[in-house]
C-alpha cells in the first residue's frame, strides 16, 4: 500500500526530505524538500542541466541519492531492502521520453509485458487487458503493429498504456511531449487529465513545456542550475501570478513578461 493514514489525514503520496543529487563529487542539487498529494499532477521543472529528470531516476530508485530520503506513504523507500522496493515499484507506471517500446515487440505485446512478469494471469487475459489499455490511449486497431509503424505520437500513447498495465496509483513522465506536434501534444495533455480525473491516480512529470505546465499542472517544483537547490513550488498558475523571484518569473514567461 503506497498511501496511509495518520490522525485522520491521508499522508502524501510521496515526501521528499532534504534530498541531495550528485554524481561524484559533483553536486547536481541539495536539500530538497516538497511533497506530493494523492490526485496531484505534479511538475518538475526547471532551465537545461537543472537536474529534472535525475530527480526522477532518484524517486524511482534508478538513481541513489547522496543524501536525504524518499517516503511513498509511510514508507521509506530510500531504506528499503529490494524486495519492499520491488513491491512500492508495482504501484508505479513510468513513461520514459523515449517510450522505451521494445522494437521487436508488437504494441499489444509491448503492453502485456509487464502483466507476463508481474501476474499470472494467462495468455488469453492478458491480450484482454493489453487490448483494452491501448484502446483507452486511442490506439484501438493497433494491436498488431510494431513500434516502428506507428507515429512519435502513437508510440508516447503506446508507451502510455504499458504504463498502466498494472493500474498504478502513481505515474511518472519524463518530458512525454518533447518531439511531438502541438496536437500530439495537447492529446497526451488531455490522456494525463483523463488518468487523474478517471483513476484519481497521482501523476508526477518532467517538462519544460509552458503549455503542458498550465494546462495539467497544479502542483510543482522549480529547480534552479545556478544555486543548485528548489526556488519556488506549489500551482504553477500562482506561481506565474505572485512569484518575485526572476529566474522563476522569466523560465514561466520565456522572458518576455507575460504567459505566453
Amino acid at each position: 500500500m503506497l498511501g496511509g493514514l495518520t490522525n485522520g489525514n491521508q499522508q502524501p503520496a510521496i515526501t521528499v526530505n532534504h534530498l541531495t543529487m550528485a554524481y561524484g563529487s559533483f553536486v547536481l542539487m541539495r536539500d530538497l524538500n516538497f511533497m506530493i498529494n494523492h490526485g496531484d499532477i505534479f511538475i518538475i521543472m526547471g532551465g537545461s542541466g537543472s537536474g529534472k529528470s535525475t530527480l526522477l531516476r532518484n524517486l524511482i530508485g534508478l538513481n541513489e541519492p547522496a543524501g536525504g530520503e524518499i517516503f511513498y506513504g509511510d514508507q521509506n523507500f530510500t531504506k528499503a531492502g529490494l524486495a519492499k522496493r520491488q513491491e512500492v515499484l508495482t504501484g508505479v507506471g513510468v513513461l520514459f521520453q523515449s517510450g522505451a517500446l521494445w522494437s521487436s515487440m508488437t504494441l499489444m505485446e509491448n503492453v502485456g509485458l509487464p502483466l507476463e512478469e508481474y501476474t499470472d494471469l494467462n495468455p488469453d487475459q492478458i491480450r484482454e487487458i493489453a487490448s483494452l489499455k491501448l484502446a483507452l490511449v486511442g490506439l484501438k486497431g493497433f494491436e498488431d503493429y510494431y513500434p516502428s509503424e506507428i507515429s512519435g505520437g502513437m508510440q508516447k500513447r503506446a508507451g502510455l498504456a504499458r504504463a498502466m498495465a498494472l493500474d498504478p496509483e502513481i505515474f511518472f513522465f519524463d518530458e512525454p511531449s518533447a518531439g511531438l506536434d502541438p496536437i500530439s501534444s495537447r492529446l497526451l495533455d488531455d490522456l494525463i487529465l483523463d488518468l487523474r480525473d478517471s483513476l484519481g491516480a497521482t501523476v508526477v512529470v518532467v517538462t519544460h513545456e509552458l503549455a503542458s505546465i498550465f494546462t495539467i499542472g497544479n502542483n510543482s517544483i522549480f529547480l534552479d542550475a545556478e544555486t543548485r537547490t528548489m526556488i519556488a513550488g506549489g500551482d504553477p498558475k500562482d506561481l506565474l501570478a505572485h512569484s518575485k523571484n526572476p529566474t522563476v518569473h522569466r523560465f514561466l514567461t520565456r522572458g518576455e513578461g507575460e504567459r505566453l
